[in-house]
């Protein structure tokens, strides 16, 4: 069993790796497109003088399926969903808050301490502030070798963000990294998605329902309370609708009301 349980964290991890590389190569092969097309628009303008162009370009692999169906706590904000400055300081960095999560399968309590992430719990406080997580759906579930529901993306598909991106904070805290490159992240732990690249937290996050083995790149921020442990504990039980180990939970969850105050 204990071989079983270690061949699936490193099929996982492996599945993690792969996908990130797929991400760094997309976003490769996204710039120099947007590079090529930029310098056509450039001559476009220079010859035509009173021609303009209106051309979205995405820097992440343009892939909902592939965002949707890898085992990972990643997000895949574009281009242009990171190009705003994160929200002012106005928390208390001394201070301690909770991110309150009414759901559709019960409350959930989030303690996060502003001194060890001062700007992770400052986004949270302003987007919860003006509504943005109310009627959101955590919108994936992973019960093979990972063990997380990830949550916070107002797309409902796993590349929404809020428009910036926020540093990364509190990576030692879990402890060092072990021979295999990862670290625990316990049951009720709370942390941020990322694109796979260092300091791309938006809003999505990841609750931890069962002890996690991932490598120590995911801003942990806060620990759920033990009722919250207990209705995301009960969401993992209920498996991945279709029956695959990672996807939308067959038990939906949606985000009634998002909130944050001071403890």
């Amino acid at each position: 069993m204990v071989k079983s349980d270690q061949r699936r964290r490193q099929l996982a991890r492996e599945k993690f790796e792969r996908q990130q590389q797929r991400r760094v190569e997309a976003r490769q092969k996204a710039k120099r497109r947007n590079a090529v097309i930029a310098s056509a628009l450039a001559v476009v303008v220079l010859a035509g003088g009173a021609a303009y162009f209106s051309i979205g370009l995405s820097d992440g692999d343009g892939s909902k399926d592939d965002a949707a169906s890898e085992a990972s706590p990643s997000a895949s904000p574009s281009e242009s969903e990171s190009a705003a400055p994160e929200p002012k300081m106005t928390i208390d960095k001394n201070a301690k808050y909770t991110l309150g999560l009414k759901t559709s399968q019960g409350d959930i309590a989030i303690a996060m301490d502003a001194k060890k992430t001062p700007h992770t719990v400052n986004s949270f406080k302003a987007l919860a502030d003006k509504g943005y997580f109310d009627s959101t759906k955590c919108h994936r579930l992973t019960t093979e070798g990972i063990f997380v529901l990830q949550c916070g993306d107002p797309k409902g598909d796993g590349t929404g963000g809020p428009g910036y991106t926020i540093e990364d904070e509190n990576l030692t805290s879990l402890g060092k990294a072990g021979a295999d490159g990862s670290v625990t992240y316990p049951a009720g732990t709370v942390a941020m998605a990322n694109t796979g690249q260092p300091h791309t937290g938006g809003s999505q996050f990841f609750l931890v329902y069962k002890d996690t083995k991932l490598p120590p790149s995911y801003t942990p921020f806060g620990t759920m309370d033990e009722a919250g442990l207990k209705a995301v504990e009960a969401v993992g039980k209920a498996g991945v609708d279709g029956g695959a180990g990672d996807g939308a939970p067959k038990k939906a969850v949606t985000v009634e009301k998002g909130t944050v105050d001071k403890a």
